[in-house]
């Protein structure tokens, strides 16, 4: 799974709202913080708000803030609002996919892989984003050293 600039600045933009929690936060404040650039961010952060998960006020006390408990946004709320559906093959879904003959069996290897990017992704918030504690079945994941590795390319 690649993950886009857009997506890696929402994400981290996200969860410092979550962090905030109703308190107002800038554009300027956020692309500070995790040094993003600044005008790349406001086009997310509008994204964001497109999509219900942001809401902003302008003015001397306005920015913007979560517009939902940061326990009830996912991290895959944030990826499909910024790039859509989480696992695209030629830009269809999985289930949309058909392959013949000695391929055929791509497109449940494609089903299952969105099925386990979701297990993941909609299990975390950006509540355990900000608190800095990950579900157990994820923070499981990362106790193995492979999973720290890249694969050889040999």
């Amino acid at each position: 799974m690649r993950l886009s600039a857009r997506v890696d600045y929402a994400l981290r933009a996200a969860a410092e709202l979550a962090v905030a929690g109703s308190t107002p936060v800038t554009a300027v404040q956020l692309a500070e913080s995790q040094q993003i650039p600044p005008k790349f961010l406001e086009n997310i952060l509008g994204q964001l708000r497109r999509s219900g998960l942001v809401r902003s006020q302008r003015g001397p006390d306005g920015g913007y803030w979560l517009a939902k408990p940061a326990d009830e946004i996912s991290l895959a709320d944030i990826i499909r609002a910024i790039d859509g559906p989480l696992l695209g093959v030629r830009g269809e879904r999985p289930e949309h996919v058909g392959y013949q003959g000695a391929a055929r069996p791509l497109q449940e290897v494609w089903i299952a892989l969105r099925a386990s990017e979701r297990s993941i992704l909609e299990s975390v918030t950006l509540a355990h984003i900000a608190a800095g504690k990950l579900p157990d079945p994820v923070a499981e994941l990362t106790k193995d050293p492979a999973a720290w590795q890249s694969p050889s390319l040999i």
